[in-house]
């Protein structure tokens, strides 16, 4: 954002929930409905769901449940933003996961809270994030991309992983390592976002991870430590 938003009861934050508990809904929708600079604009019950009616709403913020019956919303909140950019996702969650955080700060979230939270903590969360603030403490992250980095769980960025990728889908892992999303990746790369979403889920099973944030974990540590063959110094122009 260019610049701070003021918001007031005339223009409140549109916020937008996502959660697969009806009761968890109502709750948060009547607690950030009685703040005066705050509505709901909106909720959903599944990723599937969100993914219709959030783009419609066009909300500041999304408050969203990482763990759904059809996928989570990480997932949501990467394809959210991908096409709203502006829009603010404050991840809620029941667990203290650092993997989801990691996940939810490669979605490119603005905040991570648990569902233990106050309501007034919540509200103030809301609003940070709603000013183009984070939520996310940047010590935190730098701790756990460390600890990622030196998993000896996480597979290593040998050239014999990287010697089965295309030129194609070395630029697409030099792109995930940047925090781009499929839509912002295909802009780069002039792709449909379908075929971006094709060469990932090929890149993903060749590198032998499952997970999106592993592959950026590898991207990144190509920077560090380009090898022969890695493909390091064919990234795409920016």
């Amino acid at each position: 954002m260019t610049e701070t938003p003021a918001f007031t009861a005339e223009h409140p934050i549109r916020v937008f929930l996502l959660d697969d508990h009806e009761v968890v809904r109502r709750g948060l929708a009547d607690l950030l409905d009685s703040e005066p600079d705050i509505t709901v604009v909106g909720d959903a019950d599944t990723a599937e769901h969100a993914l219709v009616r959030g783009p419609a709403l066009r909300p500041h913020v999304a408050v969203l449940d990482i763990r759904l019956p059809d996928g989570d919303g990480i997932s949501v909140c990467r394809e959210l933003r991908s096409r709203m950019p502006e829009l603010a996702c404050l991840m809620l969650t029941s667990f203290d996961d650092e993997e989801a955080l990691l996940d939810a700060i490669m979605a490119g979230a603005s905040g991570y809270v648990l569902k233990q939270i106050k309501g007034s903590d919540l509200v103030s969360a809301v609003r940070t994030v709603a000013s183009g603030q984070s939520m996310l403490d940047p010590a935190t992250t730098a701790r756990l991309m460390r600890s990622l980095r030196a998993d000896p769980a996480q597979p290593p960025a040998v050239p014999s992983e990287l010697a089965g990728l295309s030129p194609r889908e070395r630029d697409i892992l030099a792109l995930i390592g940047d925090g781009l999303t499929n839509r912002e990746i295909g802009e780069k790369l002039y792709l449909s976002e379908k075929t971006v979403k094709n060469h990932i889920s090929r890149l993903l099973a060749k590198l032998g991870v499952q997970r999106r944030v592993q592959a950026a974990v590898i991207a990144s540590q190509l920077e560090q430590n380009p090898g022969p063959g890695s493909g390091a110094g064919d990234r795409p122009a920016r």
